[in-house]
Order: C-alpha cells, then structure tokens, then sequence
C-alpha cells in the first residue's frame, strides 16, 4: 500500500466516518419484490458510517408503531442476540458475542473491521451463555432469570425437538437432554456434527431449525470473507444452509451461494423454509439489498460470483459463468445494507392489523451505507398464498438518536405465544416485548 492511500485509511481511522460516497436512492427503492439495483460503485475506501453504541438512556425506549406497544422484558443482559421459546412459555437468550478469530483480523481491512465492529458495539467478550427468562404471572415481566447453559462457545440459535435441545455454537451443533419445566441444564452438551469455524471464522453465528416432522434439522452457515477473497477454498461448506439427518448425523448442503443467512422460519401458509440474508458490502450505499427468501432445496443463490440473481459481481476472479446462469433471484428485497437478521412470522392472535399476517425482520443495521439504514424491525405482509404481498412497514423504530447513536440495535425476532413478539437488542442489552396496545 502506498504512503498516500495509507495516510487516507488512517484518517479514515480517526475519523471513523464515511468516505464521501453516499446513497442516491432511498432504503425503500432497495426494498420490495423487484428492488432497484443500480451499477456498482467501488471507491479506494470502503463507506464506513457507523452508529455508535450508547446504550438507553435511563427511562428510554424504541417507537412501536400505532396499535402496538413495546415494553422491557429483561434488562441488564449481555449482549443479548437470539431468542427461542420454550413450550412452557420460558424464554431462552443467548448471551453471545463473536469468537477469537485471529485471522479474521489481519492486514490492513481486518484492522478497518475490528475498529468499526468495536465502535458499533460489538467488541466485547462473549459471555457464551443462553439464560433462561420466566414470566410466571404472564404480565410482561420475566422475574426469573437463570443461567441455562453455561461455557459454550459462542452460541446462537436453538430449537427443541421432543426432549433433545439442540444449540448452535460457532463451530458445532450440539445436543442437550431437556426436561419439561427444567431451569438449568448441568449435563454436558453432545456433539451432532463439526460445524465450519476455526482461527478464520467472517460470519461466525449458525442458527438452527427443525423441521415440522422434526426428522431433518437446518443449520445456517455464513461465508469466511465480503466476496471470497480469503480464497474459495477457505468457503468449504460455508454461505450455505446444511440439511441435518437427527437420527444419523448425516448432513449435506440444502441451499448454497448464500452469502450470510441468519434468521430460519416456516411460512405457515406454504410450508416453505424462509431465511434472512446479509448481502455484500461495499460496492456503494445502494448495494446490495439484503433479502428474506424461500429457500429451494438445492438451490444456488449467487454468491460470490453474481447477486440478487444473475447481476455479475466483477471483483470476483475468476468468475463461472455457467453457477451464474443457475443463480436464483430471491423472493424479496429489505434494503441495501440493513443487517437484517431475525425473521419471524405472525401468529394467529398476535399483534392487530396491519401487523397479523407476514415476517417480523430484525435489522441489526449498516455500517457500510450513508446515511444509515437498519435499525429497526420492519413488517413484511404476506397473503395466503404465502407470498409477500406489498411494501415493509415499520414495526419497532428508533434505536438511533438525533446525533446518529445507537442506543440499541435488534437481532433476535420471536413470537411469545402470548400474543407478543419479542426483540433481542444486543447493545440495549434488553429483550424488548412488542404487544397490543390497550
């Protein structure tokens, strides 16, 4: 690197603000079935436009929108990022942050990376933990908090199948015995299968499903770099959601060129699998839109080579044309750069209209993008032909102040089956409860 581009990267640095390119469409043109997708703008520096990470002020909270109310359901968390209910009604958190992983940091953009993740929040230890959190007399209010599961290594999502709970830690699925109404589980977790982690760990959160027969379980694996230039022989298995056979262990690629998908859900209409994806960074603020999508079985949706289908991305060496041609355009766009991570879906009984049939989506928020994008949870409406049937709507807004901080960022996206939805905010350090407003 030159003198002169490294003077630049260390204002850059200092500054820890954006480059000067900025957005020309707004987040909605990015949003939607058929989202604009204007060419490329690749700059000397990436954009990096953070919101820094404040916490709430005291007595403080996010904006739910008009029919609907949001109050704390736990506070004083740590870093608080996914959220599974039990049938009992407990509420399992995982307490999680990203793993060592020394070669994910190296050169001069790791160095970039570590400073903007830090600055927005996620810098700290992970506590490697899921807690339990109890709401006994249904008002709202979880007065039990336990520690579940203790010394993992940094776990994301989970999902019970008959008395077997499985926990996604960075680098395997694991195996839990559960019984009904239990508040610690003491027994050492088993291993189901080696899941891609290790010193080159990009995307290091994996989330779980099962399916509704409960046979097959469904792991998300995030890629190892933006566009594959750590090398596709360091993306083995990755950008992928795998297909897990309970009963043998047996595992296969269901989906792959998916470049980080987080949130899994089943539409209750189609039965199809669902899943939120983050999309590529820095090729302008206007790309890539981020998408929720049904997944096909076998189905490859374009990353590294091409994006949002068939749209060729040409820092990628070399390129194969012919994986291109078999890329498929996801179902729907959320916005360029938006993070968004969970994705749940209505429940009969839930929240009022217009929030009754559709996706709930977590948008962690951009980094990558003047002005900021994310940031809050938005309202994908369905029909009953469980295709999505018109444009995002806020549900659950300012997590930023008027200077541009972050007081909260959500992740985790989940139904209570008490008629409330529940958003895990890792820089809040709360698990917000969205309901009915009186």
């Amino acid at each position: 690197m030159d003198s002169l581009r490294l003077a630049a990267l260390l204002a850059l640095l200092a500054s820890l603000g954006a480059c000067g390119e900025t957005a020309r469409l707004q987040v909605n043109d990015g949003s939607g079935p058929s989202p604009q997708l204007p060419k490329p703008n690749e700059t000397l520096l990436p954009t990096v436009n953070i919101a820094p990470a404040i916490g709430w002020p005291p007595g403080a909270k996010p904006k739910a929108a008009a029919g609907t109310q949001v109050s704390a359901f736990a506070e004083g968390l740590d870093h608080p990022r996914w959220l599974y209910v039990l049938p009992n009604g407990d509420v399992l958190v995982a307490e999680t942050n990203a793993p060592p992983k020394p070669d994910d940091g190296k050169g001069i953009r790791g160095w970039v990376m570590t400073k903007v993740m830090k600055r927005a929040g996620a810098g700290v230890p992970s506590a490697n933990r899921i807690t339990l959190l109890r709401d006994a007399d249904h008002d709202g209010v979880a007065e039990i908090r336990i520690p579940f599961i203790e010394g993992l290594n940094s776990p994301f999502g989970m999902a019970l199948v008959d008395k077997d709970l499985y926990v996604a830690d960075t680098d395997k699925l694991l195996r839990f015995h559960y019984e009904p109404g239990a508040m610690q589980l003491d027994a050492p977790g088993q291993t189901v299968t080696e899941l891609p982690g290790g010193r080159l760990n990009h995307h290091w959160t994996k989330n779980v499903i099962a399916s509704r027969d409960g046979r097959k379980l469904y792991v998300t694996v995030g890629s190892n770099s933006n566009v594959g230039e750590n090398g596709m022989d360091k993306e083995q298995g990755r950008a992928a959601i795998w297909e897990i056979d309970r009963a043998s262990g047996q595992q296969r690629v269901f989906a792959s060129g998916l470049r980080n998908p987080n949130g899994l859900a089943w539409e209750p209409h189609s039965g199809a699998l669902w899943t939120a994806v983050n999309e590529r960074d820095e090729i302008g603020s206007d790309l890539v839109p981020d998408y929720i999508t049904s997944v096909k079985d076998g189905g490859f949706y374009g990353w590294p080579y091409s994006y949002y289908g068939q749209h060729v991305d040409a820092r990628v060496k070399p390129q194969d044309p012919a994986k291109v041609a078999t890329a498929i355009a996801p179902d729907y766009a959320v916005g360029p750069h938006t993070a968004s991570l969970g994705l749940a879906f209505a429940q009969t009984g839930g929240l009022p209209p217009p929030f009754e049939q559709g996706a709930f989506v977590g948008q962690h928020g951009s980094w990558n993008r003047k002005p900021h994008s994310g940031y809050k949870v938005i309202f994908v409406p369905f029909n009953d032909q469980g295709k999505p049937a018109g444009m995002p709507l806020d549900l659950l807004s300012g997590f930023v102040d008027d200077q541009g901080k972050a007081m909260g960022r959500p992740v985790g996206v989940i139904n209570d089956n008490r008629g409330g939805v529940l958003v895990a905010d890792d820089v809040g350090n709360v698990v917000w409860r969205i309901s009915k407003a009186p």
